[in-house]
């Protein structure tokens, strides 16, 4: 009597169908595909040996391959393939009931017994010696070759899909072939719903960007895909990734859906699923241009010096109107110091995107890179109207007033970044350089202090720091300020004119003099010229210098008076009339000459993250 075949549950043919597309693969030498087909199997089921056992035939270093072969051995203790793989790789020793087998390539008939059998079958099957023997023919193949190099290129020729180099893997039993990004964040970030979120905070809708496309649904899968949009408005990613992997079942060769599910995926910060989505993607359609997009986007995040311009000059390509290609070539452009090209990307995304406060986002840093302030914080503040959301843009909102010196004005921007932001310490000095700016000294301390706790390198921070420490008249802490500052930016005019002052104020008067020629040196502005007469009228009175002091209080009044503030113009009119009259000078508080703050930033600030389009779900 004949035996009766096993029973399949309903994914089995399709199980079946992938389990021979990564067969396929191998021999192909497209050993990416063949991992991401395999890893996909193994999420449906992770107990399978024979996937492991092919997995190890796919995967490029030792230690993947002996991980893969012990982790089939674990599931089927008496798999031969795997023993006799991690004998020949020298993780157990020989076992004198396994056999050896040849590395010979099998004969055609071989080949054809092959294909009969190789299918991955359940492991409660009824033929358990026809399943050894495939099993066993099986390992004749895959470890031979599997030890030998597989004879296949190490390289994928396969543009469409990109699988990073992989980590060693660890014990975990979930075998991980995409990268792990260990300690990345998003380069910008977006105020997402949430009791602390920005959005919550001013009362207003969070609204997502629309999907790539909407294309309609078929009937069956209608339902959970409006479950999934719903989640979608609302960021609620888990929900969303739950309700498309439905629809995903029910659509399986629509490539929309694994991008979804991707974004989905990158948004929470799992970019090792998304990248696996990705893959999905474009192995349903290598021209998908958002999934080239998407591979991109995690090329950056795996290390922001990656050139993935080809990845998006092929989105652009198999998809001339697609803005959020532009907009990130843009990105790449403005990180890369190259705004003139960022321009002409945004110019073409505003096309596609007239109401996208990211586009204005975009245009304000190219200005403000090219110089073109004015411009520069008229994008930043369209781009704050246009999505009060978008947290970036309180930063560069920030970033564009202080560059048109209006640092009181920037100080409302800058505080709402980092009260809904990450801990960015650039934020935190470019902060406290307004304060400083606005004579709120001690807040000036408490941001630079925070800066430096969270990154030690930010050393803009010990100028801020040391200004405010020297208005509040705490002379130790701002000597030793600006004294790094000075170690760092020798060329500030600020760090060089506050030495000075400290030298008078500590009594110094010989080493403030000595400082007054190259301090005047630095000054590029009839304002620093303002303050350096009035610091030299003031250090050669106590140097009873008595005709140099008068030289540089009459050359201080000569000045138009809008360069100087009204107690300097007091204090040289006095000081000017005592020692025409030979009386006594008048005690001055040695901060008149700071009221006005100088109108250029030194020094400028580079460690700023720039905001991207990559992370506004």
């Amino acid at each position: 009597m004949a035996e009766e075949a096993p029973q399949e549950s309903p994914q089995e043919p399709a199980q079946d169908t992938m389990f021979q597309d990564a067969v396929n693969a191998l021999r192909e030498g497209n050993k990416a595909l063949a991992k991401d087909v395999l890893t996909r199997l193994l999420k449906t089921d992770q107990n399978n040996a024979t996937y492991w056992v092919w997995m190890s035939a796919a995967v490029e270093t030792y230690k993947e391959r002996v991980y893969c072969l012990q982790t089939a051995l674990r599931f089927d203790p008496e798999n031969v393939s795997a023993k006799r793989g991690l004998t020949l790789l020298g993780a157990i020793p020989p076992d004198e009931n396994v056999q050896p087998f040849s590395l010979n390539h099998p004969r055609a008939w071989e080949e054809k017994l092959l294909l009969a059998h190789e299918q991955p079958q359940s492991k409660n099957t009824s033929r358990p010696l026809a399943r050894l023997a495939a099993i066993i023919i099986v390992g004749v193949i895959v470890v031979g070759l599997a030890i030998g190099g597989l004879m296949l290129p190490r390289h994928n020729a396969n543009p469409f899909f990109r699988i990073f180099d992989t980590n060693t893997p660890g014990a975990s039993p979930t075998f991980t072939l995409t990268p792990t990004f260990v300690n990345q964040t998003l380069q910008g970030v977006t105020s997402t719903p949430g009791p602390n979120s920005l959005a919550a905070a001013l009362g207003v809708s969070y609204t997502a960007t629309p999907l790539y496309v909407n294309t309609p649904r078929a009937p069956q899968s209608a339902d959970q895909y409006n479950v999934a949009l719903a989640a979608y408005q609302k960021g609620d990613w888990v929900t969303f990734i739950s309700a498309m992997q439905q629809v995903e079942v029910l659509e399986p060769a629509a490539p929309d859906i694994p991008y979804d599910i991707g974004e989905a995926y990158r948004f929470q910060g799992d970019y090792k699923d998304a990248l696996d989505a990705y893959t999905v993607s474009l192995h349903l359609d290598q021209n998908f241009a958002p999934a080239h997009l998407g591979m991109a986007r995690l090329d950056l995040l795996r290390d922001p010096n990656t050139d993935v311009t080809s990845l998006l000059n092929l989105a652009i390509q198999n998809d001339p109107n697609y803005g959020e290609a532009y907009l990130e070539r843009a990105d790449y452009y403005l990180n890369h110091n190259l705004p003139g090209l960022a321009l002409s990307d945004l110019d073409a995304a505003l096309k596609r995107m007239p109401d996208s406060a990211l586009v204005q986002l975009g245009y304000a840093r190219a200005y403000l890179a090219q110089g073109n302030t004015a411009k520069g914080l008229s994008a930043a503040q369209q781009a704050n109207q246009i999505d009060l959301t978008l947290l970036p843009a309180y930063l560069v909102l920030g970033q564009a007033y202080v560059a048109n010196a209006q640092c009181s004005d920037a100080v409302k921007p800058l505080e709402t970044y980092i009260t809904y932001g990450p801990n960015d310490g650039s934020a935190y000095v470019l902060l406290g350089q307004c304060y400083e700016a606005t004579g709120a000294y001690q807040d000036a301390i408490t941001a630079t202090t925070k800066a430096l706790s969270l990154d030690f390198t930010l050393r803009q921070a010990y100028l801020y720091r040391g200004l405010s420490y020297l208005e509040l008249n705490n002379i130790n802490s701002a000597d030793t300020d600006i004294r790094k500052a000075l170690e760092y930016f020798p060329n500030s005019f600020d760090a060089n004119l506050a030495l000075m002052r400290l030298s008078y104020l500590e009594g110094h008067y010989g080493d403030a003099f000595l400082h007054i020629g190259s301090t005047e040196a630095l000054a590029q502005t009839d304002q620093q010229k303002a303050l350096v007469l009035y610091w030299t009228g003031l250090i050669q009175e106590k140097r009873s210098d008595t005709k140099d002091a008068v030289t540089a209080w009459q050359s201080l009044l000569a000045m138009p008076a809008g360069v100087m503030t009204s107690q300097m113009y007091s204090d040289a009119t006095k000081h000017l009339a005592a020692l025409a009259t030979g009386t006594p000078t008048p005690t001055t508080s040695g901060t008149a000459g700071t009221l006005t703050p100088t109108l250029t930033a030194t020094p400028t600030l580079t460690s700023t993250p720039t905001p991207t389009s990559t992370n506004k779900p």
